[in-house]
């Protein structure tokens, strides 16, 4: 096998871009180590994000540019998609069992939030993660109906409920708790209230990922959730048209507020898929994420369709993802899943949980 050492692996590392990450594999800081030994070059990456459907891609892309080093090397690559949690809000206490939390928000209703929120949760499951949702909205809960669940849910201990579970993922809602037609007529203290009580005395099992599906808005009721609630990002949710537009930028100026990192955009219904012919039509417009983003310095995380079979499968609690797993649609939330995670990674890590907790006593 030709001479190679680590300078010149590192610097053909440094040419391989990962695409979630949108930054070289250097500059990413995600190679743990490249070892020379045994006429072999074994080459660690941690990727911090998980990324199911994207391993082998980066893996043969990693093992094709060290390959040009010279003919004849043996390439082993080992990819670590570990999570680890990342900081929230300041003055705000991580959540126990819950390593990282993601709000999923828009500035008005009828966008699809809650639709984009249980496909992602199911997204992030699929590439990898272990992942729990909260349903936020506690006038207009949709997830339970959404995901298929209406079970009350359990105490075993008589303190703490323990989440229902559907499609694998670890759920919690109003709407378990209330008939789906029993309206809440709640002034804003007693809804947050009760979401921090659901939040908190949820007995959360080991999650990566917690999404929270938040209400509708930027009033003082999303505000104070925000300004309460442990969030590690937010991903606003929206239309092409002008005015969700108008009522995302909004969304994304609250949380820029409560100092809580804006991970990217998604824009909803961005063509029209006719069901007969499968043209594809902007009937809403086209390019608002995209100039949004821009202008905010955001990521435009992805674009998503208005097609029927979305809204068939989520009236009936079979959503997408888990429905039709190998669709295109499915693949595209599975890229935006993995691209907000990769977001993510890249933020301030929460280091809370390695320090011990120090009590003092009276002796």
């Amino acid at each position: 096998m030709p001479e190679v050492n680590r300078e010149q692996i590192e610097a053909v590392l440094a040419t391989v871009v990962d695409t979630n990450l949108g930054k070289d594999l250097m500059s990413a800081k995600v190679v743990n180590d490249v070892r020379i030994q045994s006429g072999q070059i074994l080459i660690s990456i941690g990727l911090g994000y998980p990324a199911e459907g994207y391993r082998q891609e980066l893996s043969a892309n990693i093992v094709r540019a060290v390959e040009s080093l010279a003919s004849g090397l043996q390439v082993q690559v080992e990819l670590d998609a570990s999570i680890t949690s990342h900081a929230v809000q300041k003055g705000v206490k991580p959540l126990a069992n819950v390593k990282n939390t993601i709000a999923i928000a828009s500035g008005k209703g009828g966008v699809g939030k809650s639709t984009t929120a249980a496909n992602l949760a199911l997204a992030l499951q699929a590439e990898g993660a272990k992942v729990g949702i909260l349903d936020a909205d506690i006038y207009g809960p949709s997830q339970p109906r959404m995901l298929g669940c209406y079970k009350k849910p359990e105490s075993i201990d008589g303190k703490k409920l323990e989440p229902n579970i559907s499609y694998g993922l670890q759920t919690m809602s109003i709407g378990y708790l209330i008939d789906e037609e029993t309206p809440m007529i709640w002034r804003g203290p007693m809804v947050t209230s009760a979401l921090e009580q659901m939040l908190a005395d949820t007995n959360w099992q080991d999650l990566d990922y917690l999404i929270i599906d938040l209400p509708p808005g930027t009033g003082d009721i999303q505000l104070t959730l925000c300004q309460k609630i442990p969030v590690s990002g937010a991903i606003i949710v929206t239309t092409p048209q002008d005015i969700a537009l108008l009522d995302a930028r909004k969304a994304l100026k609250m949380f820029q507020k409560v100092e809580v990192a804006v991970l990217g955009i998604v824009e909803n219904m961005s063509t029209h898929i006719c069901s007969n012919c499968g043209h594809e039509e902007h009937i809403f417009g086209s390019g608002g994420g995209d100039k949004m983003a821009r202008q905010y310095g955001v990521d435009l995380l992805g674009s998503l369709p208005l097609d029927i079979s979305i809204r068939e499968g989520m009236d009936v609690g079979k959503p997408t993802v888990a429905l039709a797993p190998e669709s295109a649609i499915t693949l595209n939330y599975r890229a935006i899943a993995r691209k907000a995670a990769a977001q993510l990674a890249l933020k301030s890590r929460d280091y809370s949980g390695r320090f011990p907790k120090i009590v003092v006593e009276n002796i």
